[in-house]
């Protein structure tokens, strides 16, 4: 009887530990970016003959998921002088006030409170870009998403988005239409956040 008593307590603490894990994992889960893995890359046809490529980073910010309710909010700032397209005479020249301003304007950032979930996963954001002082709509589109645990101390969850913006828009029109108007960004961003804590 007292054996029986014993499972029975043992089953209701065990039953207790699951559902208060289960909330745990329910609500809102924020996490800081890894500059070692958070990045925007970019690429813009040039002269109709080849891709020009480079990217900015590391990336600022902090990413919060809810799940459980579908939800997400993202803020990012973007370093602009850290431009790098392998070309040090280019990137002088993006950093100019023809170009990405600088000196006038040394971030972009993008924030998003609007997200699309796809079996619990974010698959879309969708928020306001802005870069030389002009905001705009943004969509950036979830080409993969996961999340690791790193050995029980954190969980760390990244991916790779993608958007399109056309530079216009902001004000940028030097070398159009020879330098194309339209730019396709990459974004890859790693968020850790510590366990054991509250989120």
């Amino acid at each position: 009887m007292a054996r029986a008593r014993h499972v029975t307590l043992t089953a209701r603490v065990a039953l207790a530990a699951l559902v208060a894990a289960s909330g745990a994992a329910a609500q809102p889960a924020s996490y800081t970016l890894d500059p070692a893995h958070s990045f925007v890359h970019f690429e813009v046809l040039h002269f109709d003959t080849s891709t020009l490529r480079g990217r900015f980073g590391p990336l600022a910010g902090s990413v919060t998921l809810d799940r459980a309710a579908g939800q997400g909010e993202v803020g990012l700032r973007i370093p602009l002088a850290t431009v790098n397209t392998g070309v040090p005479f280019l990137d002088t020249r993006l950093r100019g006030a023809e170009f990405l301003d600088v000196v006038a304007q040394p971030d972009a950032f993008f924030v998003a409170t609007r997200f699309r979930f796809e079996a619990g996963q974010p698959a879309e954001l969708r928020g306001e870009f802005t870069l030389r002082g002009i905001g705009q709509a943004l969509s950036l589109r979830a080409l993969r998403f996961a999340c690791r645990t790193e050995e029980q101390r954190a969980e760390v969850c990244g991916g790779d988005f993608e958007g399109e913006l056309l530079r216009s828009d902001f004000g940028i029109t030097f070398g159009l239409p020879f330098i194309a108007d339209r730019v396709r960004l990459q974004v890859q961003v790693e968020g850790r956040r510590e366990l054991g804590r509250q989120p």
